[in-house]
This record gives C-alpha cells, structure tokens and sequence, in this order.
C-alpha cells in the first residue's frame, strides 16, 4: 500500500482513537446499565469489549497510520528511529482530540449528557505501579514484534494483552495518555477524575521509557539482526 499524506495518517489516528474511546467508554457505560450491582461481571464486559474492539481497529488503521492511538506508542516509536518526529507533532493531537471526541459519542450513544466530568478518583500508589508495568507491557508487546517482522500479530497480541492487563493490574490497564484523558469527560465505569490524571500519565511516559529502554536492549533491529540465524536461501533448480 503507498504511504498516506501525514494529513491523512493524522485523520486515520483520530478516527482510530475516536473508536477507542467509544469503545472503552461505551462497553463501560453498557456494563454498569446490564450488571449494576456486580463489578466484577462489569470489569470482565468491558475488558473483553475492550481487547476485542481494540484488535478490530488496529486491523482498520494499521496499514494507513501505523495504528497507535497512543502518545506514548508514537513516542517510542519516533525514539528507536521508525517515525519520523513531524509525525510525532501531528499524531499527538490527533490521539486525545480523537479520545475525547469518542468519549462525547459514547456518552450520547446511551442518552447521556454529551460531557459529564467523571469523579471516579483512581489514583493511589498501587495504580501508579501499575500504570508502569501496564505501558511497559504494552510498549514491549507492539516493538517486540514490530522490531523482529511480526507486526502482522500485533491486533492479537496488543488485544489480548489489554483484556489481561485490565484482570492483572490495579489501575485496569490505561496504558494510553490520550486515552486517559478522554475518559475524563465521561462520569461513568470508565471515567477517571481530572484529579487523577497527570499522575496517570507520568506513569504512563515511565512505563514507556521502561518498556523502549527493554526493547532496545532485547530487541533492536541492529541486535536481531546480528544474532538471526541465517536465512535458508532455495537452492537452484
């Protein structure tokens, strides 16, 4: 496919997290409507919604943006040298206006107040651990595989990875500035409290400097391709 305008990867962010944020937001808001007095039953909704509409759209977006949705991806990105930093400046935008933009959406799907400021305070020192490990886990799933010739397995991989780490961290896996953000405008399930949300994303930008300082110890184009097995080349006919 030939590489699109940095105008219409910009778009294709912005529609791709716009969906991302619908649905997070819209599979909690759904969760909380069916399951009122069960937060586990909510939880697992929203985290199998979750991971599976997060597979769907990278499938969407991915061959017209890279499909990152998230600041610190596009950061990580730029860092280990494979996006170019005036992508940087135009894809950031486009994540949280898109997330925001998603959140209005989902809430309006459910007759809601179009913004409604969450008062969900998440923030404790357990979520900020967890928010680490979450965007380490997560920066180290997408360039372990992209750094090796994998990212075709990257809608499975970062999908099923998000549903887990919603069970296994405490914070339920934001991993996502953008995103984060978004869910600021939205009082339900999914919401987080203004309050919360720059402890989230410095978090979130340590996770990632965990997770890229990882990837380039482990798995930088340059190491894996001096440590590859030779490819086994056809013998002529």
């Amino acid at each position: 496919m030939k590489a699109l305008s940095l105008p219409r990867r910009a778009l294709a962010e912005l529609l791709g997290s716009a969906l991302l944020a619908t649905i997070v937001i819209g599979s909690g808001i759904a969760a909380q409507n069916l399951s009122p007095s069960d937060t586990g039953l909510q939880l697992l909704q929203n985290a199998i919604a979750t991971g599976a509409g997060l597979s769907a759209i990278i499938l969407m977006f991915g061959p017209a943006s890279g499909a990152h949705f998230n600041p610190v991806v596009t950061l990580v990105d730029a860092a280990l040298g494979e996006r170019r930093w005036r992508d940087v400046a135009a894809y950031l935008p486009a994540q949280v206006l898109g997330c925001i933009l998603g959140a209005v959406l989902a809430n309006l799907m459910f007759d809601l107040a179009p913004v409604s400021i969450s008062t969900n305070d998440r923030l404790t020192g357990g979520h900020f651990l967890a928010e680490i490990v979450a965007t380490a886990g997560l920066v180290l799933v997408i360039f372990a595989l992209t750094q090796t010739g994998r990212s075709h397995y990257a809608a499975a991989g970062v999908g099923a990875y998000i549903a887990a780490a919603y069970y296994f961290t405490s914070s339920t896996s934001f991993a996502n500035p953008a995103i984060t953000i978004g869910r600021v405008f939205s009082d339900s399930f999914a919401g987080i409290a203004p309050s919360a949300v720059l402890g989230f994303i410095a978090a979130q930008l340590i996770g990632g400097a965990v997770g890229l300082l990882v990837v380039r110890v482990l798995y930088s184009r340059s190491r894996v391709a001096a440590t590859a097995e030779p490819a086994v080349m056809p013998t002529a006919p």
